[in-house]
């Protein structure tokens, strides 16, 4: 009978069957339509044209437009929040499903979990059912070994609940660290999150964002105001440009959620499925032996004259597709996805067009590199370096005579002193760099290395 009794409740409306059925009790079967309308529905359809209003999809709008056509299994719709204080307990304020909808799907065909906030209900506010929900999508897909994918869009932890809510995030929390290095964790950040919403997607390995409606902070403008008296917005203060640019804490941003959620399918699409899964293998049309003529004059006979890595990059990957990530901070330096042959490679590039200055000192240039040698190192993927021009001439030489510096780049500044000694494998012609790599990783792909046994790995931090 209780269960009857919370099938009756319904989501701040009259219950839909009193008109079809002439006021009879209803059947369970009906009883069960009612409240998978009421879910449908989330926070009502007055929310829903509010949502609409400020440039955003709703959370089921989001997952069905990520998601492969009739791929969605979900999880706990039925699920309502436990609270009971400060009038939380009226049917006005029952929602079922609460503030995420949460499931399992296929991103072209492959495997997926996904959790979507949903800002129509309390802002999308973390309850505790709201946690117990994510938690249960996180397990099992650590249990079959598939990626987590969050669509962040929640003000924090729902107050009414207290501690109930801070414990929630605790486990969420948890689950990030654990899962950590098993499978892919993904977030889209599509509204404003803010408090406890932010630790989240900061565990995970990929944070994306919307260009001005999804936000990042701690505490917002009006309590900073209050704090410190600063005048900020809530783009300064957490925006997609402050978070892409400056803080280095999201990966990219995107447009709109239409197009966020587009280029998450694509990027989705270079990541195994977890740690026991190979990196995906897609069908290549552009020829592995392909030669790439303009390389030959790429790079500038003149050392002081710059040039473009990602006309390198764009150049030798199948089909000249890149997914840059981070192309907005630390443009020193590129880092991203492509595929070469088919196979899923990862690129980190030196950029020359941009240069680095005092600010890389300030900014801790040496932990911030420790970092760097450290990921290298640890990494026991098959790695393939291209040296396309390395030298400092011009440093060693300033201020004195040309045929000094001319004697120091035929002994030294050419790539034959370090063939000689057996740090470079070979000396290739540049057009011939995307053969040579794809043939290399031919025969790397049975590449095996095992590292000493250890608890955890101390990276600098």
């Amino acid at each position: 009978m209780a269960a009857l009794r919370v099938l009756r409740r319904a989501a701040g409306a009259p219950p839909l069957w009193r008109a079809a059925s002439g006021g009879r009790p209803p059947s369970v079967p009906e009883r069960i339509e009612e409240k998978r309308r009421a879910a449908l529905l989330g926070g009502g359809q007055g929310r829903i044209d509010a949502q609409h209003k400020r440039g955003k999809l709703t959370a089921r709008e989001r997952i069905l437009l990520l998601l492969d056509p009739d791929s969605f299994d979900e999880y706990d719709m039925f699920v309502e929040h436990r609270c009971s204080d400060f009038g939380m307990d009226s049917n006005k304020n029952k929602y079922p499903g609460d503030s995420v909808v949460t499931g399992r799907g296929r991103i072209n065909g492959r495997l997926a979990y996904v959790f979507s906030q949903d800002f129509t209900v309390f802002g999308g506010s973390l309850s505790g059912a709201h946690a117990q929900k994510i938690c249960k999508v996180m397990d099992q897909a650590v249990m079959v070994g598939a990626p987590v994918i969050g669509l962040n869009d929640s003000g924090g932890a729902r107050i009414q609940e207290g501690v109930e809510s801070l414990a929630g995030y605790a486990d969420i929390f948890l689950r990030n660290v654990l899962c950590s290095g098993v499978v892919p964790q993904i977030s889209l950040i599509m509204g404003p999150c803010a408090g406890g919403a932010v630790y989240s997607p900061a565990l995970t390995d990929f944070t994306f964002m919307v260009k001005d409606t999804s936000y990042l902070f701690i505490t917002g403008p009006d309590v900073v105001k209050s704090v410190t008296n600063e005048d900020v917005t809530q783009e300064q203060l957490g925006g997609a440009k402050t978070h892409t640019a400056v803080s280095g804490v999201a990966h990219r941003a995107f447009e709109n959620d239409i197009d966020a959620l587009l280029n998450l399918r694509e990027f989705f699409n270079y990541l195994p499925l977890s740690n026991r899964d190979p990196a995906p293998v897609c069908e290549c049309h552009d020829p592995s032996d392909r030669l790439v003529p303009e390389l030959d004059t790429v790079v500038p006979i003149e050392s002081t004259k710059a040039y473009d890595m990602l006309d390198i990059i764009h150049s030798i990957v199948d089909e000249r597709e890149f997914f840059e990530i981070m192309p907005s901070y630390a443009r020193n330096i590129v880092v991203g996805f492509a595929r070469m042959n088919g196979r899923t490679v990862g690129i980190v590039g030196n950029q020359p067009k941009v240069a680095s200055g005092t600010a890389q000192e300030y900014g801790g240039i040496i932990r911030h590199g420790a970092k760097l040698l450290f990921a290298f190192a640890e990494a026991t993927v098959p790695k393939i370096t291209i040296i396309t021009r390395k030298g400092a001439v011009q440093i060693i030489f300033r201020g004195k005579e040309a045929d000094a510096e001319a004697e120091y780049v035929d002994k030294f500044a050419n790539p034959f002193p370090a063939a000689m000694r057996g740090f470079v494998d070979d000396i290739i012609q540049p057009s011939t760099t995307r053969m040579r790599i794809c043939h290399d990783l031919d025969v790397l792909a049975s590449k095996t290395q095992s590292s000493p046994w250890k608890k955890h790995a101390n990276i600098p931090l």
